[in-house]
């Protein structure tokens, strides 16, 4: 039986009802009426339940998920999503310093980094914070030093905390033969096809047009699958974003957002507003936020004259101050700046996010994103262990710190050979033309955008 994750309406509605109460509504009586009717609770971890409903309660979802949208929220005002809104909320948008293009051996690290981090998580992504940290214990791997491996894991470890399905067959140390596909490595590839199509001028309808022609729909998960959906219902963006996608505040946005500062070298606030024209097509408020964020701390850390703790401190200039994410990034910074132990960090972050928000929602992991880069000072290999090991999204959190760290570490050279060997200089996608290629040649294509008006 096929059962397509991230849209059926019965698990979006339990997704949609965190999320109302998330973002400033008051969902309970719609909440009570779900539950009264028979309705579940929505998948903890997984992207559908295990069987299909009846007709009856799919129905009463699709009706309770366009009541919650019309609910008022009272965080409108202070978490808006429209560009000039944002703006006016950030007293101190960042403005642009003259630098030229980062070179490209600049870029061939960062496109390695986010490639690397993003293999160092992939085995164990949905798996819990304690999970992990049994698994790389059990192979003396703990704290992180390298990649996972089964070998020598206990069978009953491997029963209570089983790898990552889809991506232990690649991903693995025993198994690595070049970079395997993943989305992480599919959105930066779109942005770098965005802009040799459309110019740094492109539309959120020229992204929603590259992703119809070249973004297989089965590679598109949570948000961006449900505004995918939305586009061939006949939505146009920013309405893709909204329409019954319980997803607009998680990850998906975040991870589209290096190509953007790369490509904006010294121009953090440009990088900002060009990440908020891709993700709206599929995200609303901080889903948006930590988008733009990303993009500005990796278009300050493309300068190669800043240190890590300033890039983030200009990230957060293009946040709006109230918002829930920058919160959760000013308490990840006062954390990292507190502990010692990597560990006690993450804890904390379990403790105060844990509960409320899903293991995929950008606030808890853009949090870990910084903390991860502050506690380990930029460096590289500290920096994608730290956010590894520090659960939730593991392979997305680590394919974005590698980014930020490669661009800081400024060549290839720099990032230890037991990390980039065993990529051979090779990545798998699905997307356009680009399957087989080398990040060399990823860096060289970016260069050109980069160095383009």
């Amino acid at each position: 039986m096929l059962r397509l994750t991230w849209v059926q309406p019965e698990d979006l509605l339990g997704h949609e009802l965190r999320q109302a109460a998330q973002d400033g509504r008051e969902p309970s009586a719609i909440a009570a009426r779900w539950r009264a009717a028979g309705g579940a609770e929505a998948p903890a971890r997984a992207g559908a339940s295990p069987g299909p409903t009846t007709r009856y309660l799919r129905l009463l979802a699709e009706d309770l998920l366009d009541e919650l949208a019309d609910l008022p929220s009272r965080l409108a005002e202070q978490e808006p999503t429209d560009l000039a809104r944002i703006r006016a909320l950030c007293p101190n948008w960042p403005t642009a310093q003259a630098t030229s293009p980062p070179r490209p051996a600049v870029l061939h690290a960062a496109w390695l980094g986010r490639a690397v981090g993003c293999l160092l998580g992939k085995p164990v992504e949905k798996i819990t914070l304690d999970g992990i940290r049994q698994l790389a214990r059990a192979t003396g791997n703990w704290p992180l030093t390298s990649y996972f491996t089964a070998r020598g894991v206990p069978a009953e470890l491997l029963t209570a905390h089983p790898w990552n399905r889809r991506s232990a067959p690649t991903s693995l140390a025993e198994n690595i033969d070049g970079m395997p596909e993943d989305d992480d490595l599919n959105y930066p590839l779109l942005n770098l096809l965005l802009l040799q199509r459309h110019g740094k001028d492109f539309t959120t309808a020229d992204v929603a047009k590259l992703w119809l022609d070249e973004l297989p729909a089965g590679r598109t998960f949570t948000a961006e699958r449900i505004a995918y959906r939305n586009l061939l219902s006949g939505l146009e963006p920013p309405r893709t974003a909204r329409h019954r996608n319980p997803f607009r505040e998680w990850i998906g946005a975040l991870i589209r957002a290096d190509v953007h500062g790369w490509t904006h070298p010294g121009d953090p606030g440009a990088a900002a507003a060009q990440a908020h024209r891709d993700a709206t097509l599929t995200h609303t408020a901080n889903g948006v936020y930590a988008a733009m964020f990303t993009a500005a701390v990796i278009a300050d850390a493309a300068t190669g004259t800043h240190d890590i703790h300033t890039c983030l401190r200009t990230g957060l200039t293009v946040v709006p101050p109230a918002s829930r994410l920058a919160k959760a990034i000013q308490h990840a910074l006062q954390l990292a700046r507190k502990h010692r132990d990597f560990d006690a960090v993450a804890d904390e972050l379990h403790t105060t996010h844990g509960r409320t928000h899903h293991w995929v929602h950008a606030i808890p992991n853009t949090a870990l994103i910084v903390a991860a880069l502050t506690h380990a000072d930029g460096d590289f290999s500290g920096s994608i262990c730290r956010a590894v090991s520090g659960g939730w999204d593991t392979d997305s959190n680590g394919a974005t710190v590698g980014s930020v760290a490669g661009l800081l570490a400024g060549t290839p050279a720099a990032l230890p050979d037991r990390w980039t060997t065993p990529l051979k200089n090779r990545l798998a996608t699905s997307v356009g033309d680009f399957n087989g290629i080398g990040f060399d040649t990823l860096a060289r294509l970016t260069h050109q955008e980069t160095a383009r008006p």
